[in-house]
């Protein structure tokens, strides 16, 4: 099986490797770089196990592990070598793209700062992973697809979240995670040196407090899957919304399997998240029949809670919502040692402080499960700030856009941004949810792209071109 499984990736990742090399280099499409990460980021952790299990070699893993990386910088050198004159290539700056070049700005000059216990060495693998999301933002602001392009990015979001709840059944009915099949332990112990636990051998993050599965699909990790589906859901549904009724069963297909997805993921986190999005969709379309909905569902669902569930799950919800439940406990204690060192310094302690990324080491982790509070530690006060910026003011441009757009696929890009990146404040406070590399840097491309528009758009309003000069 495990030899199967080897067989199928190299044939998977070699045809997207072909396929995306082929465009960038040979025809000079470098934003391609955008549906090989689509396609590769939600499968990359099984990927590396599958090929530890098949081949015990950490150099392997280490050429299908950066590929990404190699990929990500051939496009960049794409986009110089196919501008024309790049010297006089147009940067129209707006306010997200200055907050976003002082917040990546801050962070390298914190690289250099002798602040922290980390090494400069996990210093400049944390700074990588956080550029990252700079890296895709660029690129978003100056990706300018057809609207086929833009439908095709969409179908394959869609068809991973369909394949995503199949094997999700699968899982169910074979009573196996697909994680005991791809090494992933063994990968973990291995590479991150991260022993096994819980009662399925994987983590405990696999399992409920009852010990029941909690899944993941292909993804890293149940949280990570529970993201990618409001990712996914968003998608289906705005698709719904502006298409024709009689041709939109797939799309309702596409959103039943990505609310099926988060039941399996059994994120408490991601299910707040999923009615927060519902809210948020209900007060942009205006559908004030949808936020009455919301509020009676909430209301049934706690009159359940209080007089027909199981003791077990009445406890469950109860200790969730009083912070008594295990997990809730770990986080606030995360949350306040975080806090108590803001309190402390807060200029931040230095990259590579906090956070639960490979390169932050044990011994020296301060917080690690609040994205606000990790740039925080971190970065400082400051750094904390102009992160929450970035996302608050993204989102509302975002809105704008796909309110005043007259291009539907302009206007179903900014939508599916600002509603993910609104449905993802809640898992931001509990997760270092910037590590779920799929849905993190896709709905960063995504609001690049749509930021572009805004420039378009509102050009008088907010943005300033810039012109490099020789």
């Amino acid at each position: 099986m495990a030899y199967i499984l080897f067989l199928l990736v190299v044939v998977y990742v070699s045809m997207l490797l072909y396929v995306t090399i082929k465009k960038i280099v040979f025809e000079g499409e470098w934003e391609f770089i955008i549906f090989f990460m689509i396609l590769f980021l939600p499968f990359y952790i099984s990927i590396l196990s599958i090929v530890y299990q098949a081949t015990g070699s950490e150099v392997v893993v280490a050429l299908f592990q950066y590929v990404k990386e190699l990929l990500l910088l051939m496009a960049l050198l794409g986009f110089l070598f196919y501008q024309k004159d790049f010297w006089l290539y147009p940067f129209r700056l707006n306010t997200v793209d200055k907050l976003f070049m002082a917040f990546f700005g801050l962070a390298t000059i914190y690289l250099f700062l002798p602040l922290g216990e980390a090494t400069f060495l996990n210093k400049l693998l944390y700074l990588k992973n956080t550029l990252l999301i700079g890296a895709f933002y660029f690129l978003g602001r100056n990706t300018h697809f057809d609207s086929r392009k833009i439908d095709l990015v969409f179908k394959c979001i869609m068809v991973i979240a369909i394949a995503a709840f199949c094997l999700n059944v699968v899982e169910t009915v074979i009573g196996i995670h697909f994680q005991n099949l791809t090494g992933y332990a063994l990968f973990n112990f291995a590479i991150n040196d991260i022993a096994p636990s819980g009662n399925y051998g994987l983590s405990w993050t696999f399992e409920t407090q009852t010990t029941g599965m909690r899944l993941a699909s292909f993804f890293s990790d149940p949280l990570e899957m529970a993201s990618s589906s409001l990712l996914a859901f968003a998608t289906g549904l705005i698709w719904y919304l502006s298409r024709n009724r009689a041709e939109s069963w797939f799309y309702l297909l596409v959103m039943a399997a990505a609310l099926g997805s988060l039941f399996f993921s059994a994120s408490r986190a991601a299910f707040g998240a999923f009615f927060v999005m519902l809210f948020f969709v209900a007060l942009v379309f205006r559908l004030y029949r949808l936020l009455a909905l919301g509020a009676m569902m909430l209301f049934l669902f706690f009159i359940y809670v209080l007089y027909f569930a199981s003791e077990d799950f009445y406890y469950f919800v109860y200790d969730t919502i009083t912070f008594q439940n295990a997990s809730s406990v770990g986080h606030l204690v995360e949350w306040f040692l975080a806090l108590d060192a803001m309190i402390a310094n807060p200029e931040g302690l230095g990259l590579a402080m906090s956070g639960n990324t490979g390169s932050v080491e044990d011994e020296v982790r301060v917080g690690g499960e609040n994205q606000f509070l990790i740039y925080g530690v971190q970065l400082g006060v400051l750094g904390m700030m102009l992160y929450i910026l970035v996302l608050g003011i993204g989102i509302y441009k975002s809105l704008l856009v796909f309110r005043h757009s007259r291009d539907s696929s302009v206007a179903r890009v900014a939508f599916v941004a600002a509603t993910t990146k609104f449905g993802l404040l809640l898992p931001l406070f509990t997760a270092n949810a910037e590590l779920y590399a799929y849905v993190s840097l896709t709905t960063w491309w995504m609001m690049g792209y749509t930021l572009t528009a805004y420039n378009g758009l509102f050009s008088s309003k907010d943005s300033q071109t810039v012109q490099l000069s020789s």
